[in-house]
């Protein structure tokens, strides 16, 4: 990796490595930590000055030992920018085993009231997987206090400084990861704490990052659901000190800019502190964290430009680890080990190393130049709002959809056979199906009449046994079909196929007694389904990378020195 990777640029990129500092390696500072407001705006109090757990300065000095022929690859894929996932220490006592579950801390998958759709199995029986990374920015203890900075913070509800969706697809061939911008705003759903603490619905457009503070990260996976549709299956959250010790035991990632940098605020104050020379440096450690909370300096200065080079950051750590680096020291794995599942909090579903290692174990199936980054599609905000972000119609949606229906980001295999039921539908004139009205949403009320709209719409088709059923007008934010029991799945498809509703939005509850369509509010207009057919292409807005791609972070000139 000589020279920067970005075409046409003319900068010549030269590698150093953490432990040959360009500078001192400043503290994380509340600019790019948010503190307490989520805004992350410039000229707040600087932080204390931070170490690495490796005791160098910003620079994240490293120790490591040249690798040993012979020796078990122990730690072979990272997952993403968190580095989450974590592989057992190989010959650890049952104990030793027993003592780093118990560091694992639990909570609930879900905190919302509503109910996830399932998985719909491909023609081979197996479901997709997917996982919600949450990078918190609690400041909770000593060390994450002297990473995060911001005083005035400390004790403070965390804030879900970073949301990034895993959707491994259910043959195992690709990965993609979505990115929701810190900023985006949303309407928040209700939310149950563990300890019955009731969070009721917002009725205003919410920060997303506030989530974590409505109960835990149940909250977050419960508003990504809201929004996206999407069914979650495990969360994995972790810290500042965890993203650092992770970082150390990497042994550096490389990272490029396109000229000097140093990520600071107004007057020399706020931003991350981060400090390279321009080309390529391979980051570790505290300086590591600073490339990940990176805003100021980088392109536009936005939440947007900081979820790039977290991508970019994500793409070269999964080329360094498949190029083989391996922790062959004990120590330092039992150390890893320590450090990694006292910062984790996950899901009941992901509660022992060994789940962990078994997930690690199904994600390295996927090749690196099968991995697609991208970011939800969005528009800035306007007015109180300006500076935020919002889901962008239509594009936003087609991701989500893309997700839902498991087709890959990266464009390929998109000519793919529709699976046929394993039930034969009945011939449409037999088929009931009860419409309700669900087009309200936390702003605005039901639309008259869609209920009665889409039976028609049946009608037309030959479903002369649809029905409106007036009793149910409860929101649904997107239109679904539900089927009670595996005999009607192909009278549920042949319904959707007739409205042109994807197949995704079909599934199995045991909720309805019969086949129900919910017109959703993603189509409270007369005219067919708003998402067409067939259409796979994931939208240029979405901002997407390959696993391959080596990029470089376009400079602020008013951050270079």
């Amino acid at each position: 990796m000589g020279r920067s990777s970005t075409p046409g640029e003319g900068t010549r990129s030269r590698v150093r490595h953490a432990d040959r500092p360009v500078g001192s390696g400043s503290a994380y500072e509340s600019g790019d930590g948010d503190g307490g407001s989520g805004d992350g705006g410039p000229g707040r109090r600087a932080g204390s000055r931070g170490r690495s757990s490796r005791g160098g300065s910003g620079s994240g000095r490293s120790n490591r030992r040249a690798p040993k022929s012979g020796k078990r690859r122990v730690l072979r894929w990272g997952s993403a920018v968190l580095a989450l996932l974590i592989l057992g220490a190989g010959g650890a006592g049952y104990l030793y085993y027993e003592y780093l579950n118990g560091n694992i801390r639990k909570e609930d998958l879900t905190l919302g009231d509503k109910r996830m759709a399932d998985h719909k199995a491909n023609a081979a029986g197996q479901t997709p997987l997917n996982i919600l990374l949450i990078g918190s920015d609690a400041r909770d203890s000593k060390e994450n206090q002297k990473l995060g900075g911001a005083k005035e913070t400390f004790g403070s509800p965390p804030l879900a400084d970073v949301q990034m969706l895993l959707h491994l697809s259910a043959d195992r061939s690709n990965l993609s990861v979505v990115s929701m911008p810190r900023d985006t705003m949303l309407r928040m759903p209700k939310c149950t704490a563990p300890d019955g603490e009731v969070f009721p619905a917002s009725t205003v457009d919410v920060q997303t990052n506030q989530s974590l503070r409505r109960g835990g990260p149940g909250c977050t996976v419960a508003a990504w659901y809201e929004l996206t549709g999407i069914r979650i299956d495990h969360f994995m959250m972790i810290d500042f000190a965890g993203v650092v010790s992770m970082a150390d035991a990497i042994g550096g990632v490389p990272v490029c800019v396109t000229a000097n940098i140093h990520s600071r605020g107004a007057n020399g104050r706020g931003g991350s502190g981060l400090k390279l020379e321009e080309g390529t440096t391979s980051v570790q450690g505290e300086q590591a964290l600073q490339w990940l909370r990176t805003r100021y300096g980088f392109e536009d200065g936005s939440d947007l430009a900081r979820a790039k080079a977290q991508h970019q950051y994500m793409n070269s750590m999964v080329r360094q680890l498949r190029k083989g680096t391996k922790l062959s020291d004990p120590g330092e794995l039992m150390n890893l080990a320590e450090a990694a599942t006292k910062a984790l909090t996950v899901d009941k579903g992901l509660d022992t190393v060994k789940k962990l290692y078994d997930l690690a174990e199904e994600l390295k199936k996927v090749p690196t130049k099968r991995i697609t980054m991208s970011t939800m599609p969005n528009v800035y905000g306007t007015g109180t709002n300006a500076g935020r972000v919002y889901p962008k119609a239509g594009d936003a949606e087609q991701l989500f959809r893309m997700v839902r229906e498991d087709m890959p980001l990266d464009g390929k295999a998109s000519k793919r056979k529709p699976e046929e039921p394993k039930d034969p539908s009945a011939p449409v004139g037999e088929i009931a199906v009860a419409v309700r009205n669900g087009t309200a949403t936390d702003a605005l009320g039901p639309v008259s009449g869609r209920a009665g709209d889409v039976e028609g719409l049946l009608k037309e088709s030959g479903f002369a046994k649809a029905t409106v059923d007036p009793a149910n007008v409860a929101g649904s934010a997107r239109t679904s079909i539900l089927f009670p029991s595996a005999d009607l799945e192909g009278d549920a498809q042949a319904v959707a196929k007739a409205l042109g509703i994807p197949l995704s939005q079909v599934r199995r509850s045991t909720d309805v007694s019969g086949i129900s369509l919910a017109v959703g509010a993603d189509w409270r207009e007369n005219g067919a389904y708003p998402v067409s057919k067939g259409k796979e292409k994931t939208p240029e807005s979405a901002g997407a990378q390959n696993g391959e791609e080596e990029g470089c972070m376009e400079v602020d000139p008013k951050y270079s020195w």
